[in-house]
């Protein structure tokens, strides 16, 4: 296939060339059509699976013959045709019994060093450590490397990072016993080149489509190149950079971010420069004059003068730029609908589009957009598999064991699509809605043995006791405290999971396993299984959180038939595949490309003397995806102007181009870097115009009038402050009956603060009425604990209302004082009722306190947890004092009758605790009661309405029935529409 050559055999494909076609006409060309069996005996290492599968793609497409050997660089012992060249390698051990192995090293570091790293980051440390020694085995560099680096001027975490590395010497040492993959893959290279240098194969060897990023995949091309048959296909090699852009990539610490480095180390490695790189074949890039462009835009940023001597020389700008379209969003989903509009235009064109981005976010904000047109991309990516349902099921489960169970919780795994899917799912889900229901009313923040009982029992039902049984037995107390085995662990969660999915009455197998989703996480969960013993003891938080990354490893392709035509790429994927339009998305810094992870083990500059893999590299590999994929037939660069509120920083790449694309406005590059703008703004008016609402009406602002039969006739005192400031609350709350659902989570809010403050200081005053010697100060502090402790189960809010009530305890208690000898506390939560004839309309109110004096005058006391209403706030709005002393003197309070009021005032209990008195001395229980008169009357008149937000405090503040009454399309500003109601 090849003629002999006194040097090693690279080829290259230039960026912009469908890589596998142009491989599989290169291997065609090269052979001899009369000897069949000549293509059939030549081996070809692919980089990747999807790769190979491409290339058969074209070879099946004809015309007839006899395919070649197509392998897998990562696993070349199975790939080659190796013979009795290779001694008997130990297989590999598996990758997750290795991080499993490191957790329980790591586990002990974050014992004894608890400042290195949160224990939530305990199997994500595991993982990091595991690539740094794939990485060391895979670039052959010893830990006697890493322990003789000179960190004198480091700080003390690299040093403990480098003492730790002691600790895995013998994964080092051990390793030809029990490799693991990266150490197993360089011993078959090795024994492959020395049984090549022995015997060398006669037939070809050729590997295609990699770039010799990892160290053992530059062993394995060397030795390829050395055989007397053997040759490299590159992918995206840059046949337009001068001899002076090659010799400026000699520096890794400066040009490891260029696409090409990569290629030029391989070249100097085989002792060859940049020409003597032969093209693979008579394939031409779809754009010659745009890979020149990017070729010189892409320079080492040190070297970017090297713009001022060739850039002048560059032509067909025009020509370069007429197939790219820039997409410059002022938002991501502006971004994402523009491409999908693009995507949906090839789709119905009949083109192939591909979508290249690493911004998952992008990706599914695309995917979503398509599916209005009922478009399924085919994305490579897939679902992780954490959050499929299986996964979210299993995770949820997981946390039952190191998380007390909140009503929030148990719901959330009642109402999951798997649970007690073994049979009656239709019973329990009604079973669900009914316990949901209760506990919103009840207010159950956390699920109580005793309380489901009791509920199922009232529900009288057949199935609902042994349900809520079967309920307590999956879901109360599973917290396990302590360390345990992973395999206990595991055969713990598993068996409750498996309990959960069958349901209180199984008929056939529960769902969990079942579908390409169940069936995917089975498969993780048994390779966990069959590792588990390597686990050691874990605490369940640990365990929840190795489950949870061990699911995240996974991945589930969609399980619909995506469309034909239109894909969803990674970066790697550019090279394998070409596309009639590539849409490069998500072009900004930190997105493409992603910034490296940081190393907790070792820093930049100990990379560097050690040997390792610099950071960059990963910006490398991802430029030279977007060197090769920027030269497809059509091409879109997008990106958003803003994420989030916050100004975006454009692709360094995208920025070179654009630069230089300014920098020569004679050779037409403003020109056409406008024309490619102008195509891009063109399809963002059509995304806006597809966003574009239409017009609407805006809703008035509401002021309903129902007949008068239908109008309240029951207000308590507490709501005549809401009938004056936000007349539409009480037209929704009593005419409509429309209640706020009741939060699931009983939250610790400013009702439950008052509740409970009004039991301690109840409590308070009955205990000293008993013994006048408990009115201490300490004697109230000690109650406020204890009420609390049983009232309040938020540990944090507990402790901070006590502090608040420990707080005033001195100064309440120097004032009730005071109070106790103006009058006896007689009445407590005292109901009253005061009918109006007229009306027939009835004035509730419940009073916090009325103590009764010598006179048998009543002294009324409201506790306020808040601020209490000023003197003038109570004459214009909160009549709720002035109108329980109006009700006293009337005789409202049956156990209180007709008497005098002396006194009516709120005791405050905030942060500036204070006594507030009612205006009784400016304003009359008489005059108070004909106001209210005239304000009750005034809403049994027909034409008077229930405006909304009538005279709020601010107008900011929340109303409950803002969204019915649609604020928003109006502000307080608007004129009140009156509408009658019939």
């Amino acid at each position: 296939m090849f003629d002999p050559s006194p040097r090693p055999r690279v080829y290259g494909v230039p960026s912009g060339v469908d890589f596998p076609k142009a491989l599989a006409n290169g291997l065609m060309a090269r052979s001899d059509r009369s000897r069949p069996d000549q293509l059939a005996r030549a081996q070809v290492l692919l980089n990747s699976t999807r790769m190979a599968r491409r290339v058969r793609e074209v070879f099946d497409a004809g015309p007839a013959l006899l395919l070649p050997r197509l392998g897998l660089v990562t696993n070349p012992g199975a790939s080659l045709d190796t013979g009795k060249r290779l001694p008997d390698i130990p297989e590999a051990v598996s990758p997750l019994r290795r991080r499993l192995e490191l957790t329980q090293l790591v586990d002990r570091l974050l014992d004894s060093q608890p400042d290195l790293a949160p224990r939530a980051s305990l199997y994500d440390l595991s993982d990091s450590l595991a690539a740094l020694m794939d990485e060391m085995h895979g670039e052959g560099v010893d830990p006697d490397v890493l322990r003789d680096l000179d960190v004198s001027d480091e700080s003390g975490h690299w040093k403990r990072a480098l003492g730790f590395l002691d600790i895995v010497q013998h994964f080092f040492t051990d390793a030809h016993e029990a490799p693991d993959k990266e150490t197993r893959a360089r011993m078959v290279v090795n024994a492959l080149a020395e049984g090549w240098a022995d015997a060398p194969p006669e037939h070809p060897v050729i590997i295609a489509g990699s770039t010799g990023s990892r160290g053992t995949t530059m062993l394995l091309m060397k030795a390829v190149a050395q055989l007397p048959q053997g040759a490299i296909v590159l992918p995206g090699f840059d046949f337009d950079m001068s001899a002076q852009g090659w010799a400026d990539l000699k520096d890794a610490l400066t040009s490891e971010d260029h696409p090409q480095y990569r290629y030029a180390k391989l070249l100097e490695e085989l002792g060859l420069t940049h020409r003597d790189v032969e093209r693979w074949d008579t394939s031409e890039a779809p754009s010659e004059a745009r890979n020149k462009l990017v070729s010189l835009a892409l320079r080492p940023a040190p070297v970017t003068d090297q713009w001022l001597e060739e850039g002048p020389h560059l032509t067909g700008l025009d020509q370069a730029f007429a197939g790219v379209t820039l997409v410059e969003a002022q938002s991501q989903r502006d971004e994402a609908l523009a491409i999908a509009l693009r995507l949906r235009q090839a789709a119905e064109d009949g083109k192939t589009a591909a979508l290249i981005t690493p911004d998952r976010m992008l990706t599914r904000q695309v995917s979503s957009a398509l599916s209005r047109w009922n478009i399924t991309p085919d994305d490579s990516a897939g679902t992780p598999l954490q959050l499929t349902a299986p996964g979210r099921f299993l995770r949820h489960v997981s946390a039952l064991f190191h998380r007390k169970l909140t009503s929030e919780a148990l719901l959330v795994l009642l109402m999951h699509p798997l649970c007690h899917t073994g049979g009656k799912r239709g019973d329990h889900l009604l079973l669900t809605r009914e316990l949901e229901l209760m506990i919103r009313r009840r207010g159950m923040p956390f699920p109580d043995a005793e309380v489901l009982r009791a509920w199922a029992v009232a529900r009288d039902e057949e199935m609902a006791t042994p349900w809520v049984e079967w309920l307590i037995a999956c879901f109360l107390e599973k917290d396990m405290g302590g360390k345990a085995m992973l395999t206990d662990h595991l055969t713990a969660h598993l068996a409750l999971a498996e309990r959960i999915a069958d349901g209180s009455a199984p008929e056939k197998v529960s769902e969990l396993w079942q579908e390409q989703a169940g069936r995917a996480a089975e498969a993780t969960v048994a390779r966990l299984q069959a590792d588990a013993d390597a686990g050691g003891e874990l605490s369940p938080l640990d365990y929840a959180d190795l489950f949870g990354a061990v699911l995240s490893q996974g991945e589930l392709r969609n399980p619909d038939e995506p469309h034909p035509n239109i894909l969803i790429w990674g970066t790697l994927e550019a090279r394998v595949q070409g596309a009639d339009l590539v849409i490069l998305g998500g072009l900004n810094e930190a997105s493409w490309p992603e910034m490296p992870k940081p190393d907790p083990w070792l820093n930049r500059k100990m990379r560097h003397d050690a040997g390792l893999l610099l950071p960059e590299r990963r910006i490398g590999l991802s430029a030279h995806d977007f060197q090769q994929a920027i030269g497809a037939p059509e091409v879109w660069l997008t990106r958003s102007v803003r994420s989030e509120d916050a100004e975006t920083v454009p692709s360094r790449w995208l920025n070179r181009m654009v630069n230089l694309m300014n920098g020569l406005p004679e050779q037409g590059g403003v020109a056409a870097l406008e024309g490619a703008r102008a195509r891009g703004h063109h399809w963002l008016a059509m995304a806006r115009k597809l966003e574009e609402p239409g017009t609407t009406a805006p809703a008035p602002r509401p002021s309903p009038r129902p007949p008068v039969a239908a109008r309240p006739r029951q207000l308590s005192v507490t709501e005549i402050q809401r009938l004056i400031r936000d007349p539409y609350a009480i037209y929704a709350k009593h005419v409509l009956r429309l209640r706020p659902l009741d939060p699931l989570m009983r939250a610790p809010d400013a009702l439950l603060r008052g509740i409970v403050t009004h039991s301690v200081l109840e409590q308070f005053i009955d205990d000293t009425q008993a013994d006048p010697d408990a009115m201490t100060a300490d004697h109230l502090r000690g109650l406020t604990d204890s009420i609390l402790a049983e009232n309040v189960p938020w540990p944090d809010t507990r402790t901070l209302w006590e502090a608040r009530i420990h707080r005033i305890a001195d100064w309440f208690v120097a004032t009730e004082k005071d109070r106790r000898q103006r009058a006896t506390p007689t009445h407590f939560e005292e109901k009253g009722e005061l009918r109006m004839a007229e009306h027939d309309f009835t004035l509730t109110a419940r009073a916090d306190r009325i103590d009764i004096d010598d006179m048998g005058r009543a002294h009324i006391y409201d506790y306020k947890t808040g601020t209490p209403p000023t003197a003038k706030a109570q004459i214009a709005f909160n009549k709720q004092l002035l109108l329980e002393a109006a009700m006293v003197s009337q005789g409202a309070f049956e156990k209180i009758g007709m008497a005098d009021v002396a006194r009516a005032l709120f005791i405050g209990l905030g942060a500036k605790p204070a006594e507030v008195r009612a205006p009784l001395e400016e304003e009359t229980v008489e005059q108070v009661w004909e106001k209210f008169e005239k304000l009750i009357s005034r809403y049994f008149d027909p034409a008077q309405g229930y405006t909304a937000r009538r005279a709020l405090f601010k107008d900011d503040d929340f109303a409950e029935y803002d969204q019915l009454a649609r604020f928003g399309e109006w502000d307080v500003t608007s004129k009140a529409q009156a509408e009658d109601l019939s």
